[in-house]
């Protein structure tokens, strides 16, 4: 299984972000889980990657190359990606995966998940997407798209689009009993 994982680069987080963020390595590295991820060195990124390496995990990195530039890239990665731009990285980071996690993080993390939310709305992306929601970080995400849904700018089979977990002991159980989904999406996108 090959798995990507949005997460920050911030390291001024809640240490409760990076307990977390080990348990997911520990969870990915168990289940016999390559990570794809975005490659960076601090933060929930580097948290990630020092975890699932220090267990024998593979972990890939794709960074755009303005990025290694200024040093922000991961060295001990099993492989690092270089791509020209943000957009190719959303569009590799997703590229042939099993299912994408979403970590609590910041603004790109936030686009990262709206963009294969979306994708995945429109049949273009098909496979799990599992947010972990570690102490409600996403509740207000998750109201905002009900609010979406009752005031009928998207449908109620959205609801299906992602799962929720609070703990990641439920990610692997979680991107097994997602609700099948496929290109045929396209035909329920429209509202």
């Amino acid at each position: 299984m090959k798995v990507c994982v949005f997460c920050a680069s911030s390291a001024k987080i809640s240490k409760k972000y990076f307990d977390q963020t080990e348990l997911v390595a520990q969870e990915l590295v168990n289940a016999g889980s390559s990570i794809v991820y975005g490659g960076g060195s601090v933060g929930l990124m580097g948290c990630l990657a020092d975890k699932a390496l220090s267990l024998g995990g593979e972990v890939i990195g794709i960074l755009p190359r303005f990025m290694d530039k200024v040093e922000w890239g991961h060295k001990g990665l099993s492989k690092m990606v270089l791509v020209k731009d943000m957009r190719e990285r959303k569009k590799q980071l997703i590229n042939n995966v099993d299912a994408v996690i979403a970590l609590p993080g910041g603004c790109g993390t936030l686009e990262e998940l709206m963009e294969v939310y979306t994708l995945k709305r429109l049949g273009k992306f098909t496979k799990p997407i599992i947010v972990l929601n570690t102490d409600g970080f996403y509740n207000h995400l998750e109201m905002l798209i009900e609010k979406m849904i009752d005031e009928n700018f998207m449908r109620p089979e959205h609801r299906q689009i992602w799962q929720l977990v609070n703990s990641p002991s439920d990610i692997i159980p979680a991107i097994i009993s997602a609700p099948l989904w496929d290109e045929s999406a396209i035909k329920f996108a429209a509202v």
